[in-house]
């Protein structure tokens, strides 16, 4: 068995990998040898950031099983892929506390009107400027995956009403005080003084907040996008911004990445990005290596692995997730 590896591993991760597949033979390819590797690998362990010809790779027909190092799958879920019969599965939920300190960031940071003190304080203007409050809101969360989960978790107690949709509208935690079938997401946008978006990006997914979206949320709210930029059509966005219907938006990430020079969203002052760091962690290779291990241990097992997502949705059912199991 060959596992080829494309993610920032260092040494000790690498003999991780190996001791939990003995007899396997390690390759780490990192981004730069990860095209040519890959029809090569059984396994395949990491997230593609450059071009990877995925037709020679199905071709070959040696690729068993795929462990993406991220939640989003967009990189390697390709039509060819999707009909295989390769296995796939995700790091969703892994960095699930760190998605949330990001949401708190952009969340707080509008609510706060940060951007505008910043502004201010480039210029050694010490000036009062209104502020709103996080308190007594209704938030609205947009897929209640592991993201999703951890971020109301840590929202419990602010003292707002939680409302969220999720394909699997399953196993409402007791934070939540209403959870809906994906199919209500109009609704959610309507109650909304917060809509979170955490949810995966997939054909039905993708340009989901458009102009007639975005026009179904509470005037005044704000926009948090720890999702996927496509999620949300940009120019519908900044639409929205500039007309006043919506009183801010945090986004760590956008339509096109990097985001453009000429972007509109650079100037407002009613916006806060950040270039797609919400899973960034001092301990995000050590977290996915673990992980890594313990699905190979189920592999050689004959076990299908923690995270196996339903590749025509991209993202796992709630009875696949990992959850801190061992085995």
């Amino acid at each position: 068995m060959r596992i080829v590896l494309c993610y920032p591993v260092e040494r000790h991760h690498v003999e991780q990998i190996q001791a939990a597949a003995p007899d396997a033979t390690v390759v780490n390819a990192g981004q730069e040898r990860v095209d040519e590797m890959l029809p090569t690998a059984d396994v395949f362990v990491g997230h593609a950031k450059v071009p990877v010809d995925w037709d020679r790779v199905l071709a070959a027909k040696k690729l068993k099983w795929i462990q993406s190092s991220a939640a989003g799958l967009d990189h390697c879920l390709v039509p060819g892929v999707i009909d295989s019969d390769i296995v796939v599965s995700s790091a969703s939920g892994l960095f699930a506390p760190q998605v949330a300190e990001q949401t708190f960031a952009l969340m707080h940071g509008l609510l706060r009107r940060l951007p505008l003190f910043f502004r201010a304080e480039s210029k050694r203007e010490f000036i009062r400027l209104p502020t709103d409050d996080l308190r007594g809101k209704t938030v609205g969360i947009v897929g209640l995956g592991g993201n999703g989960r951890m971020i109301a978790k840590v929202l419990a107690p602010w003292d707002v009403r939680i409302i969220a949709t999720d394909y699997y509208p399953i196993d409402r935690p007791d934070c939540v005080d209403d959870l809906w079938p994906a199919e209500e997401l109009d609704r959610l946008l309507s109650e909304s003084d917060i809509v979170i978006l955490a949810l995966p990006l997939n054909a039905s997914t993708e340009g989901l907040l458009d102009a007639d979206r975005i026009a179904k949320m509470k005037p005044g709210s704000y926009l948090i996008n720890v999702a996927r930029g496509s999620v949300v059509v940009e120019s519908a966005l900044v639409d929205a911004l500039a007309s006043g219907h919506l009183a801010g938006a945090g986004l760590d990430v956008t339509e096109v990445e990097p985001l453009a020079e000429s972007s509109r969203l650079w100037d407002d002052d009613k916006v806060i990005i950040t270039p797609h760091v919400g899973a960034q962690s001092s301990r995000r290779v050590s977290d996915t290596t673990d992980l890594v291990a313990i699905n190979l241990r189920r592999h050689l097992a004959g076990k299908l692995p923690f995270n196996r997502v339903d590749k025509r949705l991209g993202f796992p059912h709630p009875s696949d997730v990992w959850r801190g199991e061992t085995s």
